[in-house]
């Protein structure tokens, strides 16, 4: 249809219940076949090249040259009425035919690099039809310069006065101090310069999105647009990825019928000449009835963008034709320029104050996590998190830990997010008022079902670690100037576009938005991410400098218990003489009460021996290093079984081999775990009945280290050790690896001397694995491990 927005609108009001999806408004032109009364076709509209439309308003001529040989391949078919040379005579020969040598050169010189703005010439003593004076301007495109003949009128702007004038329209310009004032000294500076009836500064709601009129100056008499939303479909995509390329579209005369190009279809590239950056271009017919249709005879678009982004339009409407001379058009580009960095200006000092504003209660925030009070901190409302961006939930997912407070995010959006997160760079925003509208993880279907209009989220690091908060859905009121849900209707011209309003504005409300993400909200979230970095680092200097202590002081109790170890047994040996010499010197002159002190004695000594043995090993593991290499599971099971095996006999335990896949891990440790664990299936076997042990390799889920919450891990794939004898009670279960802690008595069940399980689990421990136990108390007991990186390779 055409850039500008929609049609006027009558005075009067009807309401309409209807909610306005705003997914299907912004997509409305790619999906509509027969969408209109009479069966108007919409996507026409979408789908018409309109910078290939083969023509130029007449008001002006044209020629696509070569540069490098200056042979002209493209020529307007007026060049004979306003520069002397018919088309079909140009088209083949020199361009100097038009324009000197120099002149010529000037113009390839000042165009620039392919795609660059258009260059304004001074060339009116060098074109060469008679008694004429010209405007030119130069580009290049598809590798050919582009220069552009408009008559010079007599009728134009003084310059002087003209020019100051732009400079106070600047300076007032510079003086705006927020984006609603800025708007509104745009259009009031633009008609000044212009003429225009009506100018509108006109800001689309998202790249593909409908727009809204923010400002306006219009004549009296016109009725006034302001507040007024217009559909998506007023200006499809292609003319707005031409407003991004081209700041400015001029249109002088609606009625205006349109040059062709001779010849009109290029033979390098078999298209029209590409004039998308011409401003002479003519306009698609679908555009110039648009503009009928509201009463209008001449229109002007400037662009507005914001990083690279079409933010809207300066949008101005005259109800005669008007010629807009490249002076004007020149110095309104400027202006649009200056506006657009203007609005930049004013969002990064916006930024600057939401910078100072929020780094307070950014602080607070960091503060109450730095204490430690994390659940504290997400407690009660949510504390200082919630605070912060005004949510009704947030959430806190860090060091696989889920913490949240305020309405809750679904499982579904939370694994979303994490994997959002996991895409982003660490501290930089993302945000949406519109979650079911947005594509990727979190968004449309998964998010349309009760769940947030609206979500902030900023990852705290590249594992899918964040803080994100979420806002309800905020209906909210539009008036639009058509119905929206009927973008087109078909008059007595046959397909084309009519007038859409029907005396009415139409009262429509949005849903599924939330109340937006501001420059303050985002500003506020980064700058607790930067906070809450520097805490992180500070805890890992600190955390760093206590493993270091931990380590020296393991080192240093692994000596202590090896010297220990190794220096008490000498004493004890001594006792234990002793008493033994003591016993033989005195024969039978000790009394009964002498001799039994005498034999506790030795037996006291032989049990701190062993206890001595048990803990002297039990260092060596922690200085020793690993041989890691890859191990017959079945083959450790026998060597194991050569020193278990008697005592497994001994008490008739039958031992069953499930899968046994081979492993990497150091072999005679892993001896040292096997042997461990059938002696212990051979002490607590059970009294009567089958009596059995299984070793085997299954998968299994681990579960967290230690005390740290969350769900298990894996499944992996686990050795197993399980027996069937008298179990363990539930809240014993954790006693049984601690060092020289037994569950019976010391001459219960095979005695010992309670280190076995706790060597189990540093070997385990030292492979980097895991080990844990399931059991029932009369049902048996089932010992897992893992050996970490050395992981059970599959059967």
């Amino acid at each position: 249809m055409g850039p500008g927005p929609g049609p006027e609108v009558p005075a009067g009001s009807r309401e309409s219940g209807e909610p306005v999806d705003q997914r299907w408004l912004s997509r409305r032109a790619q999906e509509a076949e027969g969408a209109a009364e009479g069966g108007f076709d919409l996507t026409r509209c979408v789908r018409e090249p309109i910078h290939l439309l083969g023509g130029v308003q007449s008001c002006g001529s044209l020629v696509a040259v070569d540069p490098e040989t200056g042979v002209v391949e493209v020529a307007a078919r007026n060049t004979g009425d306003l520069l002397g040379v018919e088309a079909v005579d140009l088209v083949g020969g020199p361009v100097t035919r038009l324009v000197s040598a120099a002149a010529f050169e000037e113009a390839v010189e000042a165009a620039g690099d392919e795609g660059g703005v258009p260059a304004a010439l001074a060339l009116s003593d060098d074109v060469t039809a008679p008694g004429r004076r010209f405007d030119v301007s130069a580009h290049r495109r598809d590798g050919l310069l582009i220069m552009e003949f408009e008559p010079r009128g007599a009728d134009g702007p003084e310059a002087r006065g003209f020019y100051q004038g732009v400079r106070r329209a600047l300076a007032r310009l510079r003086s705006a101090e927020d984006t609603e004032d800025c708007c509104r000294v745009a259009v009031r500076e633009v008609r000044a310069l212009t003429g225009f009836d009506r100018v509108v500064a006109y800001r689309f709601d998202g790249e593909d999105g409908p727009g809204e009129v923010v400002a306006e100056d219009v004549r009296e008499g016109w009725e006034p647009w302001l507040g007024l939303w217009f559909p998506a479909t007023d200006i499809p995509p292609q003319a707005r990825r031409l407003y991004r390329e081209n700041w400015i579209r001029v249109i002088g005369d609606v009625d205006d019928v349109a040059v062709g190009l001779h010849p009109p279809v290029r033979e390098a590239t078999g298209e029209p000449l590409d004039l998308s950056q011409a401003a002479l271009r003519t306009v698609s017919g679908f555009h110039l009835e648009y503009l009928r249709n509201i009463g209008v005879r001449s229109s002007m678009s400037v662009s507005v963008l914001r990083e690279g982004r079409l933010w809207g339009l300066i949008a101005c409407h005259g109800a005669e034709p008007a010629r807009i001379t490249p002076e004007v058009r020149s110095a309104c580009e400027m202006f649009g320029a200056a506006f657009s960095l203007q609005l930049s200006a004013i969002e990064e000092r916006e930024r600057a104050d939401a910078h100072v504003e929020s780094t307070a209660r950014s602080a607070a925030v960091a503060e109450a996590l730095e204490r430690e009070r994390l659940e504290e901190g997400l407690g009660d409302g949510g504390g200082p998190l919630m605070e912060l961006l005004d949510a009704d939930g947030v959430v806190l997912r860090r060091a696989e830990r889920t913490l949240g407070a305020g309405e809750p995010f679904a499982p579904g959006l939370l694994r979303a997010l994490e994997e959002r997160a996991r895409a982003l760079t660490p501290g930089v925003p993302w945000c949406t008022d519109r979650l079911a509208e947005e594509d990727g993880p979190g968004g449309g279907a998964e998010a349309a079902d009760g769940g947030p209009a609206g979500v902030l989220m900023v990852p705290l690091s590249g594992v899918g670690e964040y803080v994100a908060w979420r806002r309800p859905e905020r209906p909210m009121p539009r008036q639009w100037a058509a119905d929206p849900s009927v973008p087109v209707r078909v008059g007595p011209r046959g397909e084309r576009l009519t007038p859409r309003g029907s005396g009415a504005v139409f009262r429509a409300t949005v849903r599924g938005r939330s109340l937006p993400w501001t420059v303050r909200d985002r500003v506020a979230a980064k700058e607790l991410w930067r906070l809450l970095t520097g805490l992180v680092l500070r805890h890992a200097e600190v955390l760093d400098a206590i493993n270091d202590e931990l380590r020296m002081r393991n080192v240093d109790l692994d000596s202590f218990a090896h010297a220990a170890a190794h220096d008490l047994k000498e004493p004890l040996r001594g006792i234990s003489n002793a008493a033994t010499f003591a016993m033989e010197d005195a024969g039978d002159g000790l009394d009964e009460v002498t001799l039994h002190r005498l034999r506790n004695m030795q037996r006291l000594a032989g049990r701190m021996d062993e206890l001595l043995n048990s803990l002297l090993h039990y260092a060596r593991l922690g200085r020793a290093g690993l041989r890691v290499r890859e191990v017959e599971l079945g083959s450790a099971l026998d060597a194991a079984l050569e020193v278990a095996g008697p005592r497994l006999a001994e008490q008739r335990v039958t031992v069953v081999r499930g899968t046994l896949p081979r492993v990497r891990a150091d072999a005679d440790r892993l001896d040292e775990i096997l042997v461990n664990l059938l002696v212990n299936a051979a002490k607590y076997a059970r009294p009567d009945g089958e009596r059995r042990v299984e070793v085997t390799v299954e998968r299994h889920p681990v579960p967290p280290a230690g005390d740290a919450p969350g769900t298990p891990a894996g499944p992996e794939q686990v050795v197993v050790v399980r027996d069937n004898g008298i179990g363990i009670p539930a809240d014993r279960r954790d006693d049984v690896f601690d060092l020289f802690r037994r569950l019976h008595g010391p001459a219960e069940h095979g005695g010992g001397t309670g280190v076995g399980l706790a060597l189990v689990k540093r070997i385990v421990e030292r492979h980097g694995g895991r080990i844990w136990l399931d059991a029932v108390p009369g049902g048996g007991t089932a010992f897992y491990f893992t050996l970490g990186s050395s992981e059970p390779d599959p059967a």
